[in-house]
């Protein structure tokens, strides 16, 4: 066969060849650049405009070098990365907006006295004052409401699992399922109900009580999965040596799926910590320090937030304390969220000789 031949059948793409390493990022590089200008030149004021422009430019740039270097078939694995890349920065992007606007506002007053002072006696249009007592009864609600939802979750989940068969399983499956998504003021209005008939004034335990609610759903639907993981040979052969179901379920299927449980525990507590509405229903708010969750008005974060941001139209220190308070909570569920990824690494199967 002839070279002319053979460079007929040639693909027009080059054969072998690789974009190098650094060649994604250059594109990226390029699109922003590319982006930036096309705006300027349009008049495009806003930044969500060019980074949209920029994004576009990127996939198709990826695309069209990568199908004349790699070919077409590698191009379309390059072009699916790059929809990966541009969805993960449109969600990092507002997220990392979000926190640092919080920091940079929170900042401000945030030290150790608004840690360790209540707000007393300082009116809200005035400096001053602090989160000590919010911070108490949130602590306190949400201790409550975990001692209370879940047991009452981990133990549903493994009935579901365990023994659950015929109708009252079903619909065990099928309230859970429901009340995962009923909106957390109906959790409020419940109990406020109960409250009414009951002729109680509002009190903390009072909003443990619909945050616990919040929380079994959760707390079921992680251990129910976290549950179904561990493997059937394990209960076969605790069972085949004379051991009772229940004790099997209590020695060896939660010592399996302990890490799990756990960590979908502390993913409940950080849902249900932000919950404003059951709260402000129920609790009603304190600018005292209460710390008897059985008795009287308490306050809670999420609630010292709300009742700060809706002052701060005629005060600049309610504002500026709505955005401290932020910023603890968002440290307050941070925390939890690593402390979950570290139970579930530490407790995580162990692999290797």
């Amino acid at each position: 066969m002839s070279h002319a031949a053979i460079a007929d059948k040639r693909p027009g793409s080059l054969q072998g060849a690789r974009l190098p390493k650094w060649g994604p990022w250059a594109i990226a590089a390029g699109s922003v650049a590319a982006g930036l200008g096309i705006s300027a030149g349009a008049g495009l004021d806003s930044s969500i405009q060019w980074a949209l422009i920029a994004a576009l430019l990127y996939v198709v740039g990826t695309f069209g070098i990568a199908a004349r270097i790699e070919g077409r078939r590698q191009a379309k694995d390059r072009l699916a990365t790059s929809f990966v890349w541009v969805a993960f920065l449109l969600a990092v992007i507002p997220l990392a907006s979000l926190v640092w606007a919080t920091v940079k506002r929170g900042v401000k007053v945030l030290d150790g006295y608004f840690l360790t002072h209540s707000m007393g006696v300082v009116a809200d249009s005035e400096p001053g004052g602090g989160i000590y007592h919010a911070i108490l009864g949130s602590l306190e609600q949400v201790g409550l409401a975990t001692l209370i939802g879940a047991p009452i979750g981990v133990l549903t989940a493994i009935y579901l699992v365990e023994y659950g068969r015929g109708k009252l399983a079903k619909a065990v499956t099928f309230f859970v399922d429901v009340m995962t998504g009923i909106p957390s003021i109906v959790a409020g209005l419940f109990i406020l109900s109960i409250m009414l008939m009951l002729k109680m004034q509002p009190f903390g335990f009072a909003g443990s009580l619909a945050l616990a609610i919040l929380m079994m759903p959760v707390v079921v639907r992680s251990t129910e999965e976290m549950l179904k993981l561990v493997p059937n040979e394990l209960r076969e052969a605790s069972l085949a040596l004379g051991v009772p179901k229940w004790r099997t379920i209590l020695k060896v299927v939660l010592p399996t799926s302990i890490g799990g449980i756990t960590t979908g525990i502390m993913l409940a507590i950080a849902r249900i910590a932000g919950e404003t509405a059951p709260v402000l229903l129920l609790v009603f708010g304190n600018p005292f320090i209460n710390s008897n969750p059985f008795e009287g008005a308490q306050a809670s974060l999420p609630l010292y937030i709300y009742q700060q941001y809706s002052q701060s139209a005629g005060s600049q220190y309610a504002f500026d304390r709505a955005w401290a308070a932020s910023l603890t909570l968002i440290a307050f569920v941070m925390i939890l969220n690593l402390v979950a990824r570290g139970i579930a690494r530490w407790k995580a199967p162990k692999t290797g000789r």
